[in-house]
């Protein structure tokens, strides 16, 4: 990544013309200082990026792709509405913003699935004032880490909430900052409906062409920072 950054800016300097992209903009900014970002920040910053961007959504797919082998009745409903999506597209029509809005199952299946395991497993954040919590007292100042997995399990919001139920997320859903895979507040994901057309896009051209059944029924899934499989979810394929 330097050695890119380094060529960035010769070419810069000889006035090449160059992609409009966040590089090119992350090397001409400033910071509040007035000074431009050293290459060890940029890297940083765009390693941040592309984990960000790659790590968490493959991760969430991976999981729709266990829980739909496990759940038959889910698959069916999803198939189902991805087929009629599947039916009103002309020969090669790709798939369109109006399309990814229409499968309104298929999310909150995609919801239930970031509930049980979200890939985000939470966050640090700096307490902004003094204030008591469940008996403790958090001054300002101190780092607190709240828990996707803590919050998204809690039987006060979520009744039986270890059961895959996707009508959870009917209505207006759960109660604010009880579903939490992207975060929330301010701060909340800037990703998330990059995401959600991503995931989206994956489950319409897996389930229209495919069944699928687990090789390990009983595979663990280990945190490695997000969920996995121990054994990268072999999986048997039934066109059809």
């Amino acid at each position: 990544m330097r050695q890119i950054i380094v060529q960035r800016n010769i070419d810069m300097a000889a006035s090449k013309t160059l992609p409009v992209d966040i590089l090119s903009h992350m090397l001409l900014a400033l910071d509040e200082s007035g000074k431009y970002m050293s290459e060890l920040e940029i890297v940083d910053k765009i390693l941040g990026l592309m984990v960000g961007a790659y790590e968490p959504t493959s991760s969430a797919c991976v999981s729709v792709v266990k829980y739909l082998a496990e759940l038959p009745h889910i698959y069916d409903g999803v198939y189902k509405e991805q087929m009629e999506i599947a039916k009103s597209k002309g020969s090669g029509e790709l798939l369109s913003w109006d399309d990814i809005q229409k499968t309104r199952y298929s999310w909150k299946v995609v919801c239930e699935v970031l509930r049980l395991s979200p890939p985000l497993q939470g966050a640090f954040r700096e307490a902004m004032v003094d204030f008591t919590y469940n008996g403790f007292s958090i001054p300002k100042g101190r780092k607190v880490y709240w828990s996707a997995n803590a919050t998204q399990l809690d039987p006060v919001f979520f009744k039986d909430p270890m059961q895959f139920d996707p009508s959870r997320f009917e209505g207006s859903g759960p109660p604010p900052y009880t579903f939490v895979p992207f975060g929330g507040g301010p701060r909340m994901c800037p990703g998330q409906e990059y995401a959600r057309a991503e995931i989206l896009v994956f489950i319409h051209h897996l389930v229209k062409r495919f069944r699928w059944e687990k090789v390990i029924s009983d595979e663990r899934i280990l945190i490695n920072p997000v969920p996995a499989p121990a054994h990268g979810l072999p999986i048997r394929l039934f066109a059809l």
